[in-house]
């Protein structure tokens, strides 16, 4: 699935770009309609976080991934038959983006809560690492196939993805039958959302977490920028914008592989801070690079550090949730993470709109530097959390929970 998402996410940047190149915008202009690409994605995300959550607690998860699968197929489809009879505008391209961030808001709640419910909690990081493998693996070959493939014929790379959604949508109904936390009978809807948003804002580790990508990320996207790098500053066409997408891939792979065999046990807090603040720096050489191979090493870096970033993140957030709060948390993460890549998109867009391509990149990374120095001062447990064992009045809390709906258990 995650190949296909993103050679399907790639294209539609690069025939945004380039369709409003071709209409005579200028370069900062056309970037902004890239901007505008990662608005009209995390605006339907973030209206129907509180929902998709409280769905992932209360409905069977691979049932909604299996939708959502169903309905990525269907833009695939959309966008493969408008580009093979040169319709493809951005009107349409704009209605794509809308559909896709409706059906990840769903996707990313059910699958993310769905993992923990499949090993023991005492492998969950190195399930999290293989996990991350195979995300970071699709991440690193679906934009280097999708920018191939459009080399050839356009419509091939939404054909292709098209092919993957429907492999997905087999595996998701191979899942057999999981454990699901009881829901509380005693919760009505509205109340349930609040509930599982008020223990994020309660749990101070949870929340430094998942507000530090937040921040750090949404001001250091870059890759809304890569068709601007690919055409206008490396020119280095589809075939180099596939390498471009693929590099960050690539280091996060190395990362997380590295995690499958080697799990990370100490220091976590702190590395998590050197790691986003290491994000940073590299993207601030990315954003001064003219040349390929340079830019090539900074972007693998920057999926080095994030990967890095990602592996300590999820495994707190996961270990630190008890189960029956955690599809609630996992869109509340979900929705920081799209704020930062999607809601990022618009602001790197927006920001070269005003200050041009590599400006808007440099400062994005001086943000999240600097994001890191001050959440390291505003949640001091991150600097002290030594490794992932969650404490003992949270396992305490969940046991207590269990005991007081025994009928549902």
């Amino acid at each position: 699935m995650t190949m296909a998402q993103y050679a399907m996410l790639l294209i539609v940047g690069w025939q945004t770009y380039n369709i409003a190149r071709d209409s005579g915008m200028s370069e900062a202009a056309a970037a902004g309609q890239l901007g505008l690409i990662g608005l009209l994605q995390f605006l339907p995300l973030f209206l129907l976080t509180p929902f998709t959550g409280l769905a992932a607690d209360k409905f069977d998860r691979r049932n909604l991934g299996r939708l959502t699968v169903i309905a990525q197929l269907a833009c695939a489809v959309v966008l493969a038959w408008l580009t093979w009879s040169e319709t493809i505008s951005l009107t349409s391209l704009f209605a794509v983006a809308i559909v896709l961030g409706v059906a990840r808001g769903f996707s990313g709640p059910a699958l993310s809560a769905l993992a923990p419910n499949l090993v023991p909690k005492a492998i969950l990081p190195t399930a999290i690492a293989l996990s991350s493998i195979a995300w970071q693996v699709g991440m690193l070959i679906g934009p280097a196939i999708g920018g191939l493939l459009y080399g050839v014929v356009p419509a091939l790379s939404y054909a292709a993805a098209a092919v993957l959604f429907v492999i997905s949508a087999v595996a998701l109904s191979l899942i057999g039958k999981v454990p699901q936390p009881a829901a509380r009978k005693d919760l009505r809807p509205v109340k349930a959302i609040i509930d599982g948003w008020a223990y994020v804002i309660r749990n101070k580790m949870v929340l430094g977490a998942i507000t530090l990508d937040l921040f750090a990320v949404f001001l250091a996207g870059a890759t809304a920028l890569f068709p601007v790098y690919a055409r206008d500053i490396l020119m280095v066409g589809e075939v180099g914008l596939g390498f471009l997408a693929a590099a960050p891939a690539a280091g996060a792979a190395v990362t997380a592989l590295w995690f499958s065999f080697r799990p990370l046990k100490t220091n976590v807090g702190p590395k998590m801070l050197w790691s986003v603040a290491i994000f940073g720096a590299a993207t601030i050489v990315f954003g001064l690079s003219t040349s390929m191979p340079l830019s090539l090493a900074m972007l693998f870096i920057v999926g080095a550090a994030d990967m890095f970033s990602v592996y300590i993140r999820q495994s707190l957030i996961q270990l630190h949730t008890p189960d029956d709060k955690r599809g609630r948390v996992s869109s509340a993460s979900l929705l920081t993470i799209s704020a930062s890549n999607e809601g990022g998109d618009a602001f790197s867009g927006g920001l070269a709109y005003l200050i041009g391509p590599a400006a808007a990149v440099v400062a994005g990374g001086v943000g999240a530097i600097v994001t890191v120095a001050a959440w390291s001062r505003i949640f001091p447990v991150l600097r002290t959390t030594k490794t992932f064992d969650p404490p003992d009045n949270l396992l305490e809390d969940d046991q207590s929970t269990k005991s007081q709906n025994p009928q549902e258990e």
